[in-house]
């Protein structure tokens, strides 16, 4: 996130604050009830009236009363106003018989598609729209094998819908985690491959059953929930464990 000037470089109110955003902007949970807080300013007087725009549209103004004066002043932002992209907010306040002041842009994402389309508070722990973890059909079939506790294990995460830049996926292998690095644009609609760090694989054996999934937090924090998991056979390793 960033903060600019929307209009003029002379601009000396301070850009308005987003506490519902989360990471680098808003979600699906904060879209129905976002507000924007404009914090008090200097020469702060009873009878301005502040204007918030969103995108350069006027969305909601306030008239500053006694009781307003050094506080910050809360203006809700229409769920219709919040579009997929890069946004950015500002105010203008104008003073009675005074010239508008603009104050700084707050820049964040606004993301209203959640990784794999898993719908916000849904009562389900697993996503049925992310593929579980796919596996090589040797280890589909036969399971874990001596080889994999010197070379690790080779995965692949299917592509998922509104998979995009910045998405955060974890693997999780009981009480076990691992963080992948974050996806880059190069990544969208392709497979992702990896492997499991053979040391990951023998702690994971020793203490937790044979199951692995993943889940996805995207730039501004929608989740995916979990994927559905998949079952490992470690046969072949309990004499090497």
């Amino acid at each position: 996130m960033s903060h600019t000037s929307c209009t003029t470089p002379q601009a000396k109110l301070p850009a308005p604050v987003i506490p519902m955003a989360c990471r680098h902007g808003v979600g699906l949970l904060a879209a129905p009830q976002l507000t924007v807080q404009i914090p008090a300013y200097e020469a702060m007087d009873e009878g301005d009236l502040i204007e918030l725009f969103w995108d350069g549209c006027y969305v909601a103004s306030a008239v500053l009363s006694r009781d307003d004066l050094q506080h910050s002043v809360a203006l809700r932002v229409p769920e219709s106003f919040l579009q997929n992209g890069k946004a950015r907010t500002y105010y203008r306040v104008m003073k009675i018989g005074g010239t508008p002041l603009t104050s700084l842009c707050h820049k964040l994402w606004v993301k209203l598609d959640a990784p794999g389309g898993q719908l916000p508070g849904s009562s389900e722990e697993e996503n049925q729209g992310l593929a579980p973890l796919s596996l090589s059909p040797c280890v589909a079939r036969r399971g874990l094998t001596p080889r994999h506790l010197e070379s690790g294990l080779p995965l692949t995460i299917e592509p998922y819908l509104n998979m995009a830049a910045h998405d955060e996926i974890t693997l999780r292998w009981g009480d076990l985690r691992l963080d992948l690095p974050p996806l880059r644009e190069e990544d969208i609609d392709n497979p992702i491959d990896l492997v499991i760090p053979p040391a990951l694989i023998r702690e994971a054996i020793e203490t937790q059953p044979p199951e692995i999934t993943y889940c996805i937090i995207d730039r501004v924090g929608n989740h995916s929930y979990w994927a559905p998991s998949r079952a490992l056979n470690i046969q072949l390793l309990e004499s090497e464990v």
